[in-house]
This record gives structure tokens, sequence and C-alpha cells, in this order.
């Protein structure tokens, strides 16, 4: 690795002054631990941003799918149909609750769930009477699933949608913002997201008592009583006040922080557009991408060089660039989990690459990668 040169991160945190000033108003009134004032507030300001009824505030995405899943109703055995380009937080609490993920293939032209796919699989189980518990798509990379044909299938077969939405804040599909086409929607507030409260979540639904019955869960499940009194299993899931106080101030800059980043995908197609072999991440026409992160594929006999070579190449000038997600049904983790399709995940994985885009990425750094990718590039 080159030495003296500033490091050019994936995605960093992006903080400011109108952060610090509520994280003081949390300090001054030592509001420090989970629940407080700025979490009801964050919680109400969250629900009104993404135009959802109800909102709970949770300590990271995880746990917003993990209490998704129990509220849902799965239990050991039960089978949920999961995206399988996607990270393994979006998976796993299925196995919390002793499920089985069962994946379906990618869409080559938006990435996400494929809707056709998704029908055959579920067609298929209808006929043997064995219809999943529940489905969770992901909005990937920050742009939306395309929900009118996933939705329309879950209905006719009457299994509910988890929208997991943890990279996607922002995003819109047909003029509505991502979060609120499920029974449930997840979001992430993680230190490389859109905006982040360094860890965090969000819980959203149309159901009152769904994110009444999360709220409960999520606080250890104490039952009414002036002593601590349990009568089932809960968790520590709730935000603290002072990481709700981060959100509050990055929730409001959330419009510049999707600029920003959206600015950042268009310097790069303009700078490596051109070039044999690379191929961007495509927009859906149904929706508005955040591009949370820029993302593409190189096509190794076209471009000269290989996603591998690249990264490397990257990485020595103290850039950290990453592969597109490993398709779940290849981790080892999954590997006895059934799958529908998978060859599209697969290619994307092989040859994609996701390049620094946070909302604070200078010029002379986005410069940077852009001159070290077209020097890789040998195609005549």
């Amino acid at each position: 690795m080159s030495r003296g040169l500033e490091r050019v991160y994936l995605s960093p945190p992006h903080l400011g002054e109108i952060e610090m000033a509520y994280v003081r108003d949390a300090f001054a009134s030592n509001w420090i631990a989970p629940v407080g004032p700025h979490v009801e507030t964050f919680e109400k300001e969250f629900a009104e941003a993404v135009d959802v009824p109800y909102a709970v505030a949770l300590s990271s995405g995880t746990a917003a799918i993990h209490l998704a899943v129990r509220l849902l109703g799965v239990e050991p055995e039960d089978e949920v149909l999961c995206s399988t380009f996607t990270f393994s937080a979006s998976a796993n609490p299925i196995v919390y609750e002793g499920g089985h993920p069962f994946f379906i293939d990618a869409d080559r032209s938006t990435w996400n769930m494929d809707p056709d796919l998704l029908w055959e699989e579920l067609r298929n189980r209808a006929h043997t009477g064995k219809l999943p518990r529940a489905v969770i798509v992901v909005d990937l990379y920050g742009q939306s699933a395309d929900y009118s044909r996933i939705s329309e299938a879950c209905r006719e077969y009457d299994v509910p949608v988890i929208e997991d939405a943890a990279e996607a804040l922002g995003a819109t599909y047909k003029g509505q913002s991502v979060g609120r086409f499920g029974k449930l929607g997840v979001f992430s507030f993680n230190g490389n997201k859109i905006i982040t409260t360094s860890g965090g979540g969000m819980l959203v639904s149309g159901d009152r008592a769904l994110i009444e019955r999360a709220r409960f869960l999520a606080t250890q499940a104490r039952d009414e009583a002036p002593h601590y009194e349990h009568s089932t299993v809960g968790y520590n899931y709730r935000m603290s006040n002072v990481l709700a106080a981060i959100g509050r101030g990055q929730l409001g800059l959330l419009e510049d922080r999707v600029a920003a980043r959206r600015n950042n995908f268009d310097r790069y197609r303009d700078g490596l557009g051109h070039l044999p072999g690379i191929e961007f991440m495509p927009e859906a026409t149904y929706g508005r991408s955040t591009r949370w992160l820029t993302c593409l594929t190189i096509d190794p006999l076209r471009f000269g060089a290989t996603r591998e070579a690249v990264r490397k190449a990257l990485l020595e000038e103290n850039i950290e660039a990453r592969p597109l997600w490993k398709p779940l049904h290849l981790q080892p983790v999954f590997s006895n989990c059934g799958r529908r399709g998978g060859t599209i995940a697969e290619d994307l994985f092989g040859r994609g690459l996701c390049l620094p885009s946070g909302s604070n990425l200078g010029d002379d750094e986005r410069k940077r990668v852009i001159d070290i990718i077209r020097g890789q590039c040998r195609s005549a």
C-alpha cells in the first residue's frame, strides 16, 4: 500500500454541528439511556419523513428485521423467501427464530428480487400446500424493488412482505418513499448508511398493534407492574436517547445526503462510463435510487483487467472499494438452504465493485478513484 496517501473510505459517516447540538441537549437533560424525548421525537419525525403512521427506534436494522420476523409468527421449520443478493443480516433473523431461508435470485435490470421467480416459487408452493411464512424483499444499494409486481404476487397467496429498506432511505417507488410497501418496513442507521446514528435502526408499519408489540418486545418485554414482571421473552433492542439525537440531526439533511451520493454516481459515470467493459448499476424507471453506493460491473475481456485487479489497485493507493454482496446461497452458513435461480446474483458478485460513495467525498478523492480505474483499462 502506498504510504502518505490519505485514506478514502467506502462510505464513512458524515456528521456536523446540527447533530452535535442535539447531542448536547441530550447530555444537558441527562437523558442518556434508552428511551427519552429524542427517541420519541425521532420516531415521529422519521414516520413523517417516510409517510408511515407508526415507527419504533431500535438498536440496529438487524434487530428490526428480527422483530419483524417474530411479529409475523415465524416458527421453527417455517420457510421464509428472501433476496439472495444482499447482506447476511437480511436472512440471519429467520434463523434466530428457527426458520429456514429460501433464496430468490436477482433481476438483471434492477439487481433486486426477480418478481417472475417469486411468482414461480409461490405458485409451485401453493400447489404443494407449503407456502412460506413471509417474504423478505431487499431494496438493494439504494434502489427500490418492484413492489407492484411483488405485492401482487404475495397478495394472491396471502403471504406477508417484510421490506428491508436498510440501504435505501430516501429512495422512492412510483413517487412514494421506500419502507411502506410491506406489512413491516426496516431501516438501518449503521455508520455507512445514508444517515447514521452510529448504530441503530427503525421498524415501521401501518399497523399500530404490530409496532406497539415491537416496542414491548424491544424493551425486554416488561409487563406493567411496579416490579420487574415478564410473561414472554424480550430483547434489549431500544435505541438510546443520544443516538436518537444524532438521528434527528441527520434526518433533516437527508435530501442533501441523497443529492451528494447521486452526484458521486454522475461524476463516476462521466469519468468511467465510456470505458469498454464498464457497466453501472441500472436505475429502475419506476423510482429514484439514492445511489447509496456507486456500483459497477467489469467485463475483464473487454476492460483488460478483472474486478479484483481493479480493487487491489485502488487498495494500493489507500482507497477502499468492495466487491458486491456475495449471494447468500453461496455463503457457507446457508449452504443447506434452497433457492430459485442464482446465476444473475453470482455473475454480479463475480464482476461487481462498489466505489467510494460517501456524501462527504471530495472532488480530488473522486478523481483519484477515476484515474486509477482508467489506468487499469488495458483494452485496445
